[in-house]
């Protein structure tokens, strides 16, 4: 087994490229299309100041205290694939932490054919990793992976400083960057979802076993074991879970009745999906003017945001941006999401942005697909958008376009390619299909104007009764004007 030491300098190069400010282009200045940004200023007040205590010796407490990440140094294994796969995963692992907040150091790959039961690395392992964040100064490691509690334990015994792992980080940038009351709700259930087999007590500060009717003075004959305070802390987790399910039920039934009213409407649903980082936010904006938060930062967007847009020929369609993806994203954050993800598996096309300037924009794509395969988004149309085709590798657009039959290369930032994406979108798109004639009255017009925005007509004359058309319509339209069709 061999360990790759990724030295401070070359990660953080990696890294800092990743994560740059992107060169501004020639042509509308970025607010001409992506709004006031507002929310830049307040995430940027929310920065950790280096070099205050975190408790730097004390780690008996850390799944009972609030994640707080400073200097941190990161731990990865390679168990399968190639090198090149794993320093890219440390990478994205780099740029998870400093969205987090945190100043990343320094960080370690070990290969190993599986992680250690014990300490994930293995206990020489583990004990250089001790050496490497007693030289760098850190309070945190990072591990690019989900730990077992007993890992995380017994890690934390050898590197004497608070371990946390992938899992755990993405949590607290959700927590950090969700604003709506839904988005809130579903982080805290991924949250404590996280927790409740985490939990654990310490000794005999933990033991709350004075219980029965004690307290309220009944005496002798009356006392009985109570709840240990673990016990008790687990059933107000769970009875907080339980809480928040409801009100996350309630919550998607009001997203649904304005889904399922779109519907009735009959106006198509585009979908928005990809990797977080992708340019998701950046292309709503170029498409529609929504002026969402745009950020080079991973999970910049949590709540998912509805602008209506047209096609070139003028159909009325909505267009949504969803919460990103990455590999390995927790299930806990899959399943609390799920009412939010359906909107992609509801949807009549898909816009699977990839960033075209990605080291493996491949392997982002599969990572997508696995997670959209969970609800239901991989049977719906689906369009390959290879974003920021301004920096990226040409041979690398040619080899992804060759790959997915329906893609385009765009830049959300200088514009290129977006109205080729207009048109894809228009192809697309399904049309109405149902042809029927009819009988408009004179006093009806706002009827006839909607055939006009909402279906397509092939014939229009005016009559003596009214305007007759013949019109290729949705079964929508076709419920709602069934008084009107001439038999």
């Amino acid at each position: 087994m061999t360990t790759d030491h990724l030295t401070g300098s070359d990660l953080l190069a990696t890294h800092a490229a990743a994560l740059a400010p992107e060169t501004p282009a020639a042509g509308p200045a970025a607010s001409d299309y992506d709004g006031a940004q507002l929310e830049r200023e307040e995430r940027a007040a929310l920065r950790r100041v280096g070099g205050l205590s975190t408790e730097l010796t004390d780690v008996s407490e850390v799944e009972y205290r609030q994640l707080r990440l400073e200097r941190v140094v990161l731990a990865g294994l390679w168990c399968e694939g190639s090198l090149a796969d794993a320093e890219n995963s440390l990478r994205e692992l780099a740029a998870l932490a400093e969205t987090a907040g945190s100043t990343v150091l320094d960080g370690v790959i070990q290969r190993r054919q599986r992680p250690d039961p014990a300490t994930y690395l293995g206990k020489g392992k583990a004990q250089e990793l001790r050496d490497i964040v007693f030289a760098e100064g850190a309070d945190t490691v990072v591990c690019d992976g989900e730990l077992a509690p007993s890992q995380r334990r017994a890690l934390e015994d050898v590197v004497k400083v608070k371990v946390i792992d992938r899992t755990a980080l993405i949590l607290d940038i959700f927590a950090q960057h969700a604003k709506s009351r839904e988005g809130k709700a579903q982080v805290e259930l991924a949250q404590l979802q996280y927790l409740l087999p985490r939990l654990r007590g310490w000794g005999d500060s933990m033991s709350r076993q004075a219980g029965g009717r004690v307290a309220g003075g009944e005496g002798i004959g009356s006392r009985g074991p109570g709840e240990t305070k673990i016990e008790l802390d687990r059933r107000r987790i769970n009875t907080r879970i339980a809480r928040l399910r409801r009100d996350i039920r309630a919550m998607k039934t009001v997203r649904d009745t304005k889904r399922h009213g779109r519907r009735a409407g009959g106006v198509p649903s585009v979908a928005i999906a990809g990797y977080t980082n992708a340019g998701k936010s950046s292309l709503l904006n170029r498409l529609t003017g929504a002026g969402v938060l745009v950020q080079n930062q991973l999970f910049a967007t949590l709540d998912p945001t509805v602008r209506r847009a047209e096609t070139p020929d003028g159909r009325v369609y909505t267009l949504t941006d969803t919460v990103g993806f990455v590999r390995s994203l927790p299930h806990q954050l899959v399943e609390a999401f799920r009412s939010t993800l359906e909107e992609v598996g509801d949807a009549d096309l898909l816009l699977h942005v990839v960033d075209g300037s990605h080291p493996d924009p491949e392997g982002q794509i599969s990572a997508v697909r696995e997670v959209l395969a969970q609800v239901g988004g991989d049977a719906i149309r689906e369009v390959v958008v290879v974003n920021k085709a301004d920096i990226a590798d040409p041979a690398v657009l040619d080899r992804i376009r060759r790959h997915e039959k329906h893609s385009v290369a765009v830049s959300a930032r200088t514009g290129e390619g977006i109205e080729a994406l207009r048109e894809l979108v228009a192809a697309e798109l399904p049309r109405p299909d149902i042809e029927v004639d009819l009988l408009v009255p004179y006093d009806r017009g706002d009827l006839v104007s909607r055939l006009h925005r909402e279906a397509q007509v092939l014939q229009s004359e005016h009559v003596a009764a009214g305007t007759r058309l013949r019109a290729k319509v949705t079964p929508a339209i076709e419920a709602d004007l069934s008084e009107y069709i001439v038999a």
